[in-house]
């Protein structure tokens, strides 16, 4: 089998080709503003550098969320259009399991996006990955409380914080990634949709 990677929830473009347990291609880049301009084009690229076309796709994995909100909408329009123009099966999973999966040690895993005001997109998984908090938009200060009867835990982050934490750094381990979910429900393409946890400022602003 061999899977398309694909999340851009963040200012990071990452993509990546994963066949028979092994990262055959991939692209972690910092795009910034610019990612929605260049994403399709990059993971384009990243195919033709390795001589692969789009139908040599078995099965398409993309982070629906939490992030940026124009970024997570960015990697879920080129999966579902991919997977539904080529009838590739699809399925999803959240930027914060991808971020806990990828982490090498043996503790407690919190992965938190910056969610700005205080508040934070955050998880709380077990050393095996199982869940203990599932994906939610939290105050980082109730967060740290619900931290407090647990030991050995470690804060995952590329963002910063207005407070100081000690992070570990997030880069994306293709392979546990695809392993973690590549059994996950196949969805229907059209079904495939950001999952936010939150409004956005415009859907607020109306409220």
């Amino acid at each position: 089998m061999r899977y398309l990677y694909i999340d851009t929830s963040s200012s990071y473009l990452y993509a990546s080709i994963v066949e028979d347990n092994k990262c055959i291609a991939s692209v972690i880049e910092e795009f910034g503003q610019s990612l929605s301009e260049v994403a399709l084009p990059r993971i384009v690229e990243m195919f033709q550098n390795n001589n692969l076309s789009p139908d040599d796709v078995d099965k398409i994995i993309v982070v629906n969320g939490p992030g940026s909100f124009t970024g997570t909408r960015i990697g879920v329009t080129i999966a579902k259009v991919y997977a539904w123009s080529k009838n590739i099966p699809i399925t999803t999973i959240t930027s914060l399991e991808a971020m806990a999966i990828s982490s090498p040690n043996e503790k407690i895993h919190v992965p938190i996006i910056n969610a700005r005001r205080g508040f934070v997109y955050g998880a709380i998984f077990k050393p095996d990955y199982s869940i203990i908090m599932k994906p939610q938009h939290i105050e980082l200060s109730e967060l740290k409380n619900k931290l407090l009867s647990l030991d050995n835990y470690e804060f995952i982050s590329n963002d910063e914080f207005d407070e100081e934490l000690e992070l570990t750094s997030y880069t994306p381990d293709f392979v546990k990634i695809i392993q973690y979910a590549k059994d996950n429900k196949e969805i229907n393409p059209h079904a495939v949709n950001p999952e936010y946890l939150k409004l956005t400022e415009a859907e607020e602003s109306k409220i």
